[in-house]
C-alpha cells in the first residue's frame, strides 16, 4: 500500500526539536515501512531538507490553514491507499477531498474534538469520513465516545511506545558528564521532564521540594524542559519558576531545553521521576520513558496518566492532583526506601518491555490501516 502520514504543523519529523507526536511517528516508521511505501508529510525545519526519501516538508509559518492547503496540494499529486492524519480533525474534509479513494484515519493525541475546538457539525462531518479514530489513551477514546456515540465502534485505543534500547536502566554513557555538568556528585536526583507551563505543575514540585530538602538535604530536583520546544525563551510563568528555584538554592537544577536525542541520559541520572500534570493529560509519554529507564514514577490521575501507572505497583499516584503535601510525601517515601524504589522501577521496566515497545505500536497501526 501507499500510505501518507500527515504530522501536525507544530514540529518536524524526525523529532529534532522534540514533540510527542513526532516521536511517535519516528518510532513506528520502521515497522510500517517494512510492509508498505510510506511518505511522511510534515513541516519544514532549517535543519532538514524539504524533500528526501520518504519525507515531504511544507511551510507552516502562516499557521494551520496554510499548512493544510500545502499538504492537500501534495496529496492531490499522487494516489494513496491510506492516509493517517495526526491530531487535526479540522483537516479531515480537505484531506479526504485531496486523496479520493484513500481510507482515512485520524490518530488523536489530544481532546481536539471538544466543542470549543471544533464545532459539533464540523466534527460529525469529519468523523463520517473516517475509517477509524486511533486514540492515544482510553481517556481520549472515552471522551470522543461521550460526545459522538454514533462513532464509538470506529474508536480504538493505540497507546504510544518507547525506544527500549535508548531508554534503559543502569549506566548510561552520558551520566558521568551530566553529573559533573550540574554539580550533582553522588546526590539522589528527583527528575522532572516536561515543558514549563502551569498545566504541567512544576511549581507544585518546587513547593514540595521546600519540605523534601528539610528531610533529605542530599536530594536534588533536576527539571528538564523549557517553555517551548527548541528554545529557552521565557514568559511570566518561567520567570516565576526560576524565582522559586532560586529560593531553594542548591536543591534545584533547571536544565532548560534539551534536544530529544540527549534526553535519555537525563533519565539515567534519576533516582525517581515525578510528573505533576494539572490538566487532563491525554497520557504523557514521559511515563513510558521513565519506566523504560527503570525509575519509579510519581504522577497524578489527571486524564490518561493513571492508565499506565498503578499506585504501589510501578509508581505512586498523588491524589488530589494539586496537593503539595502529597508530592512531598511521595518523594520522601521513595527517597526513604531504596527497596521500594527498586521494586517499583523493576515493575515499570517489565511493563514497558511487555506492552510499550514500538513493535507493538507498529503492529496495532498496521492492523488498523490494513483492516
Amino acid at each position: 500500500m501507499r500510505i501518507a502520514l500527515i504530522c501536525t504543523e507544530k514540529l518536524p519529523v524526525p523529532p529534532v526539536r522534540g514533540g510527542a507526536i513526532q516521536t511517535y511517528i519516528d518510532g513506528v516508521l520502521p515497522y510500517l515501512r517494512a510492509r508498505h511505501h510510506v511518505t511522511v508529510i510534515g513541516r519544514t525545519d532549517p535543519s532538514l531538507p524539504d524533500r528526501e526519501e520518504g519525507f515531504v516538508r511544507v511551510e507552516a509559518g502562516d499557521g494551520a490553514a496554510g499548512y493544510c492547503r500545502r499538504v492537500c496540494r501534495f496529496l492531490a499529486e499522487d494516489r494513496w491507499d491510506a492516509v493517517l492524519l495526526y491530531n487535526r480533525p479540522a483537516f479531515v474534509e480537505d484531506v479526504a477531498d485531496a486523496a479520493p479513494g484513500a481510507r482515512l484515519f485520524l490518530s488523536l493525541h489530544n481532546e481536539m474534538l471538544l466543542p470549543h475546538r471544533l464545532a459539533p457539525a464540523r466534527a460529525r462531518a469529519a468523523l463520517n469520513r473516517l475509517g477509524g479514530v486511533l486514540c492515544i489513551s482510553d481517556f481520549i477514546r472515552r471522551g470522543v465516545a461521550r460526545l459522538y456515540p454514533a462513532c464509538a465502534d470506529r474508536l480504538r485505543t493505540i497507546r504510544s511506545g518507547v525506544d527500549l534500547e535508548r531508554f534503559r536502566p543502569g549506566g548510561h554513557e552520558a551520566c558521568v558528564a551530566l553529573r559533573e555538568r550540574y554539580g550533582l556528585g553522588d546526590r539522589s536526583v528527583i527528575l522532572s521532564v516536561g515543558r514549563l507551563s502551569a498545566k504541567k505543575g512544576i511549581h507544585l514540585v518546587l513547593s514540595a521540594m521546600e519540605r523534601v530538602r528539610e528531610t533529605h538535604p542530599e536530594a536534588v530536583l533536576l527539571q528538564v524542559g523549557s517553555r517551548w520546544y527548541g528554545s529557552d525563551d521565557e514568559d511570566e510563568y518561567v520567570r516565576s519558576i526560576k524565582g522559586q528555584a532560586d529560593g531553594l538554592g542548591d536543591a534545584v537544577r533547571l536544565a532548560g531545553y534539551v534536544p530529544y536525542d540527549q534526553v535519555a541520559g537525563y533519565f539515567a541520572l534519576g533516582s525517581l521521576f515525578v510528573c505533576a500534570s494539572q490538566w487532563e493529560e491525554p497520557l504523557a509519554r514521559v511515563h513510558y520513558e521513565a519506566m523504560a529507564s527503570g525509575l519509579p514514577v510519581i504522577t497524578t490521575d489527571r486524564g490518561g496518566n493513571a492508565e499506565v501507572v498503578t499506585d504501589g505497583v510501578n509508581g505512586l499516584i498523588v491524589r488530589p492532583h494539586d496537593r503539595v503535601e502529597g508530592f512531598a510525601a511521595a518523594m520522601q517515601a521513595l527517597l526513604d526506601d531504596a527497596f521500594l524504589r527498586q521494586r517499583l522501577g523493576r515493575a515499570g521496566r517489565a511493563l514497558v518491555e511487555r506492552e510499550f515497545g514500538w513493535e507493538r505500536v507498529g503492529r496495532e497501526l498496521l492492523e488498523a490501516l490494513e483492516g
